[in-house]
């Protein structure tokens, strides 16, 4: 089943399934981008892992059984004196995969894709690893493209906040991209404007200077997604998404769900 949007669907935003549609979309970018690009490239995946306070959890339940004993499996017996402050918690690794395109000789780093997660966009570790990547790749002369498809959380983008304001319409979502080599060297960012009620479009790679970019269709790649994950089966339409929509957006999205039946 295809997801009842012509675009982005703003239900993926949702904190439960973004990351899983983040990975799989990941994937297909990496196969799109490397059925286009030209000999001596290639698109690989790469990682950045951080240990966040916000992730520290309890072991999980699942692990074990709910008949058995948390923290690892352990009981813990209470001794005389001994005061129990509660179970154990786990630091919790998170990683996030984003893509580089490298030259077949030498391994250059030409280009970096990244497509933004929940944890880019709000304040904490996860963030930070980000912005510190972000600048490797600023100081390192390597091209990067930044796909953002959330319309929760601050502005992460190298695009200035201004140049999207510029717009006719703010746009909803938007592809940032970084051309180090362009503008006598001095560097280049543009954006590409992606709007709620329009198709995703089809976005530029630049490689190197003098070369063409290499465009990829984020449409289909998005309905593949949407089908191979099953998130019809994962997402509740008749809640509005946790992202909130402006009147004239929830109106549309309603009109939409009514005429698809998954809304009263």
């Amino acid at each position: 089943m295809p997801s009842p949007f012509p675009g982005m669907d703003p239900w993926l935003e949702d904190s439960e399934v973004f990351p899983d549609f983040h990975n799989r979309l990941a994937i297909l970018l990496s196969e799109a981008i490397n059925a286009r690009l030209p000999s001596g490239y290639v698109a690989t995946s790469a990682s950045r892992v951080w240990v966040s306070d916000d992730h520290m959890r309890e072991p999980d339940v699942s692990l074990y059984g709910r008949g058995a004993p948390r923290g690892g499996g352990v009981a813990v017996m209470e001794r005389p004196g001994v005061i129990p402050v509660g179970r154990p918690v786990v630091l919790e690794p998170m990683t996030e995969t984003f893509l580089e395109i490298r030259s077949t000789r030498g391994r250059r780093l030409i280009t970096a894709v990244e497509i933004l997660s929940l944890s880019n966009k709000l304040a904490g570790n996860g963030r930070t690893a980000y912005g510190q990547k972000q600048d490797e790749f600023v100081l390192g002369g390597v091209c990067l493209v930044e796909i953002d498809l959330l319309r929760s959380g601050a502005h992460t983008t190298l695009t200035p906040v201004r140049a999207l304001r510029e717009q006719a319409n703010t746009p909803d979502y938007h592809v940032s991209i970084l051309r180090p080599w362009a503008d006598d060297g001095h560097g280049d960012i543009g954006v590409v404007p992606v709007r709620l009620r329009e198709p995703l479009p089809a976005i530029p790679i630049p490689l190197e200077a003098g070369m063409p970019d290499v465009y990829v269709e984020l449409q289909p790649l998005l309905d593949h997604c949407y089908d191979s994950g099953r998130y019809a089966d994962l997402t509740d339409y008749r809640a509005d998404p946790t992202s909130p929509l402006s009147d004239d957006q929830r109106e549309w999205a309603e009109a939409i769900l009514r005429d698809k039946g998954l809304r009263a």
